[in-house]
């Protein structure tokens, strides 16, 4: 998610930047960057549902020790994302008060904007890759060397072809579906997607009504993805971005499908739904002049019973779920569900 024209979002029409930054970080460094443990840092905000799909990843391949993580304010300001949320308003590793200081020591006028998720290499402070659609990727199967004891295997190999598929069309008429409706200049504009974003729901929704995950009977890396967009839906989409024809709360199978991914470990425990209201409502000004924020939606619901446990699957496959989240990168009490 771009830190970049914020207030111009609703006033033309939405285009999505692609990754300016796509080196790869990999296990025999063919780009320059090896896997090497506490070598990179990874930059998100916990209100961007790009940079969540790292986080999630992160937690559940088990790469807390050796990936770092600096999550920024979920509201920032012209000069880009800010770590505001730190001490003196600093990364305390990087040592920057904005995300833009790692894009500028790697290229200076660069096209596309400031966005998260961002890997920096900590030794130069240099922006290695802010390329969202491959980061994931890599941390599944190129730090495969730093990944826990019983860590999932996200991206089997042998399911690729499906779940690329099913990955490309949940980020045409989902992922990114809910922006183009959101920031539609034009009445006709805005219904062609926020109709490609309901007809797509239901049929993911007919999908998920006889297996309990999207490909194959575990866990695996387009369920992260479909996760990030529906686990917004009702808190920002459904009024923000006017993706309103239901609630997800409305639809049966999805809202139980997302419940059922909410309380596996490492999915709801990394999120916070109070950076993600205030940075929808307080930062797209364009749609949003007043920046008030709303009370709701309440959010007990993620924490009840879901009964998908009952199609079989197994989460993690033949591995465990992650451990406890770290002491220093829970969520606030007030980001949370009570």
């Amino acid at each position: 998610m771009s830190g970049d024209g914020n207030r111009a979002y609703g006033h033309r029409t939405f285009s999505r930047s692609r990754s300016h930054f796509q080196d790869r970080i990999t296990a025999d460094g063919r780009d320059g960057w090896p896997v090497e443990a506490g070598r990179y840092r990874l930059v998100v905000s916990r209100a961007c549902p790009w940079a969540s799909r790292a986080v999630i990843s992160r937690r559940l391949l088990g790469l807390e020790d050796a990936l770092s993580m600096a999550v920024t304010d979920p509201v920032q300001d012209d000069r880009s994302w800010r770590f505001t949320l730190d001490p003196d308003g600093r990364d305390p590793v990087l040592g920057i008060r904005f995300l833009s200081e790692a894009y500028d020591k790697r290229e200076t006028g660069y096209p596309g904007g400031v966005s998260v998720p961002a890997l920096v290499d900590v030794p130069s402070g240099r922006l290695v890759t802010n390329d969202y659609q491959r980061i994931t990727l890599d941390l599944a199967t190129e730090w495969t060397a730093l990944h826990r004891a019983g860590a999932p295997d996200l991206y089997p190999a042998g399911r690729r072809d499906e779940i690329d598929e099913v990955m490309a069309e949940v980020y045409e008429d989902v992922n990114n579906g809910v922006y183009r409706a959101g920031f539609a200049t034009h009445q006709k504009e805005y219904e062609e997607a926020c109709t490609a974003v309901f007809r797509r729901l239901e049929l993911l929704g007919e999908r998920l009504s006889g297996q309990r995950y999207l490909v194959g009977d575990t866990l695996t890396e387009a369920d992260i993805r479909l996760f990030t967009t529906l686990v917004r839906f009702d808190a920002v989409y459904h009024g923000h971005f006017k993706c309103n024809r239901w609630k997800l709360a409305e639809h049966p199978v999805l809202w139980a499908y997302a419940r059922d991914l909410f309380q596996t470990p490492g999915f709801g425990d990394t999120v916070d739904f109070d950076h993600i209201k205030r940075h929808y409502y307080q930062v797209h000004t364009g749609i949003n002049p007043t920046g008030i924020v709303p009370l709701g939606p309440d959010l007990g619901g993620w924490l009840s019973p879901h009964g998908r446990a009952e199609l079989g699957g197994r989460p993690f496959g033949d591995g465990t779920p992650p451990g406890p989240v770290p002491p220093g990168e829970r969520v606030a009490p007030r980001g949370r569900p009570a």
